[in-house]
């Protein structure tokens, strides 16, 4: 698909078909492409937990406003961005080192610098650490959506749940921040389509101060 075709055409639904299986090829595909998103020093703070469970689902609609699509789409993602993913001791800041001096990106001898300038951009207070995770994620996240989009696959990204509640349920430790639930599906036959919404043009979108 176009890439203007693809970003046109995704939209937020409402409606999914719960007898609308996704494979988990489909979904693994899916996930793998959007995580080509970019990310600041290639950090990648964001993870997934995956829903197919109906009771899991039900569980988490109770906490997100009592909405149908989080347990009527075949798969529901809780997407989690990590606050800690910057630290010099996080395993995949470790092994992103690791991979950039294979790829001769990085030398050995440039460890220190490197974990230096990842506290100083992303953690030195606790809003960069927060602006890093979920500025990171939110890459991930579009990216999500704009894959399942190609791969034919409709999603709802939603904001509407209790975020200490979802937490606790689900047993997420505290370094992750969960900016958003994204439902994963096919829109269901015989359901309106509510017309797109408007967007800010050119002219709106461009300031200067």
């Amino acid at each position: 698909m176009d890439f203007k075709d693809v970003i046109t055409q995704r939209r937020s639904v409402n409606f999914f078909d719960p007898e609308k299986h996704v494979p988990e090829s489909l979904l693994r595909e899916l996930i793998e492409t959007a995580a080509k998103a970019p990310s600041g020093f290639n950090l990648q703070p964001w993870s997934l937990i995956v829903l197919r469970d109906q009771e899991d689902k039900m569980r988490l609609q109770s906490l997100a406003w009592n909405q149908p699509k989080v347990s009527e789409a075949p798969v529901t993602l809780i997407v989690l961005a990590d606050r800690d993913g910057w630290k010099s001791s996080h395993p995949f800041v470790e092994r992103n080192f690791k991979e950039m001096v294979r790829a001769g990106a990085m030398q050995e001898e440039q460890y220190q610098w490197f974990t230096d300038a990842c506290a100083g951009l992303y953690g030195s207070t606790e809003e960069r650490q927060q602006a890093f995770a979920c500025k990171n994620t939110g890459f991930f996240a579009m990216s999500l959506m704009l894959a399942a989009k190609d791969l034919g696959l409709d999603t709802h990204p939603m904001d509407g749940f209790d975020h200490d509640g979802v937490r606790e349920a689900f047993n997420i430790p505290e370094n992750y921040w969960i900016p958003l639930l994204l439902a994963v599906g096919y829109f269901q036959k015989g359901k309106e389509l509510s017309p797109p919404k408007w967007r800010k043009t050119f002219e709106e979108i461009v300031v200067k101060f």
